[in-house]
Order: structure tokens, then C-alpha cells, then sequence
């Protein structure tokens, strides 16, 4: 009889804890829950709290924000991951991970039985947050981003040059407007009066013919003169042959 009673003992205990356990297992059990909103900036979001004590430490060039589990029955948070772009690549960021550059940290509500229902995260200005996940000790099925505190992007300025020659698609080179470049003075000539030439102090060659280039062109006046004058030769020779012809005719007789 006693054998009989320890082993009922044994086997009653053994049924309680199994059910104890059986009922705790839940409690305790990490649930993955999903990020309500998804691919939106701290600056576009609607509710914008800035007095957020948690945002006092926030830079002018970093975004705040600020994630909360709606549910009451919800037990602690336990961690969040979260995915971000900066418009060329992708970030993931662990809430809390102390490896991250990003100050972030999770923090419980008041009351006498306080839980971990809140974080937030610091980024830089201009983030946008594509999705998220939360690990907690309850049951649920989203949580929230609560709030926001937009920073302003810094901005870093391109210097313009000036002087510089910009390339063209034919890889000749385009002067800016402040590079005016001296005008080149063509090599023409003027006439004067008296029909010789006088060049002008220019330096680039006029678009007259010939192989030599440099040759001054002849002027009409000059043609016209030199013309007259061998036209005048000619004649003057001419008379010449006649009257010593006739002088060569003439006989003297006595």
C-alpha cells in the first residue's frame, strides 16, 4: 500500500507540471509580428511629433522615429528589424544593436507593471522606411510606427568653376562665357589713292589666290598706268623705224 501511494503521488505531480508547463509555453513564446506601414520618409508621414521626449537628442540632419505595439494583451517587445534605402542602397537596422551607428533603444510604458512597448531609432535626414518586423512575448499580428521628427538633409554645395573649358560631344572644347577670346585681324590690304597698297596691321591671311600666299594683289589703277606706258613705247619705237627709213632714202645730188 504505501508503494502504491508514493507512486499516485509521483504520477498526480508529474500531470501538474506538465500542465503548468503547457500553459506557460505560449506566455513565452517569441511571436513575429509585421510593420503596419511600409515605404514611407519621416518627413511624409502624418503625425509629426517633434516635443517626443525620446527626440531631444535628435540631430538637425536625422530623422526620428518612433515605434509602439497597439495591442494591450501584446507582451514586451523584444526586438525589431528593419529595412531602410537612402535612395542607393539598402540598410538593415536591429533595434537594439549596439553595432549600429544609428543611436536607437527600446523603452517600457509606466504604470506598476511596466512593459517594453515603445522604440525608437535615429536616422539620417531623408531615409525612407521600406518594411519591418518585430519579435515580442505575446500574441498579435502588426505594430505601428507611432510618430515621426523630420531632419532637414545636409546639404553639401558643388563648386561651379569658372574659366574652365567645357567638353563638347566631339570632344572639341567649348569655352565658358567668362573666357572671350581676342579677335584675330585678317591680313587684308587697303588701296591708296596713288595706287599702291598699304597692308593693314592685321595677321590673319586674306582669302586672295596664288601659290605664294604673301603676293600683294595689283590694283586696276596700276594695270591701267602700265598698260598706257608700253602702249606708249611701242608707238615712240615705231616712229623711230619710219624716219630713219626715210632719212636712209633721201640722195643728195650736186
Amino acid at each position: 500500500m504505501p508503494q502504491r501511494r508514493h507512486l499516485a503521488r509521483a504520477v498526480v505531480s508529474a500531470v501538474a507540471a506538465t500542465t503548468v508547463l503547457a500553459l506557460a509555453t505560449p506566455a513565452w513564446a517569441a511571436t513575429t509580428l509585421e510593420l503596419r506601414q511600409s515605404n514611407v520618409t519621416a518627413g511624409g508621414f502624418a503625425n509629426q511629433e517633434c516635443a517626443d521626449p525620446r527626440f531631444a537628442d535628435l540631430p538637425d540632419d536625422h530623422d526620428g522615429w518612433h515605434f509602439v505595439l497597439p495591442e494591450r494583451a501584446l507582451g514586451d517587445l523584444l526586438s525589431l528589424k528593419l529595412t531602410f534605402t537612402d535612395g542607393s542602397r539598402t540598410v538593415e537596422v536591429t533595434i537594439p544593436d549596439d553595432s549600429d551607428p544609428y543611436p536607437d533603444a527600446l523603452y517600457a510604458t509606466g504604470g506598476q507593471n511596466p512593459q517594453l512597448k515603445h522604440a525608437y531609432l535615429f536616422t539620417p535626414a531623408g531615409w525612407t522606411l521600406v518594411t519591418g518586423t518585430a519579435s515580442v512575448t505575446g500574441e498579435g499580428s502588426k505594430f505601428n510606427l507611432s510618430h515621426t521628427c523630420a531632419g532637414q538633409p545636409s546639404a553639401t554645395p558643388t563648386p561651379t568653376p569658372t574659366g574652365s573649358a567645357s567638353p563638347s560631344p566631339d570632344g572639341s572644347a567649348t569655352p565658358n562665357p567668362g573666357d572671350s577670346a581676342s579677335p584675330t585681324p585678317d591680313a587684308s590690304t587697303t588701296p591708296t589713292p596713288d595706287g599702291s597698297v598699304t597692308p593693314s596691321t592685321s595677321a590673319s591671311p586674306s582669302g586672295g589666290t596664288g601659290g605664294g600666299g604673301g603676293d600683294l594683289p595689283l590694283t586696276g589703277a596700276a594695270v591701267t598706268t602700265m598698260a598706257l606706258l608700253g602702249v606708249g613705247l611701242v608707238g615712240g619705237g615705231a616712229t623711230l623705224v619710219l624716219l630713219r627709213r626715210r632719212r636712209d632714202d633721201v640722195t643728195f645730188t650736186s
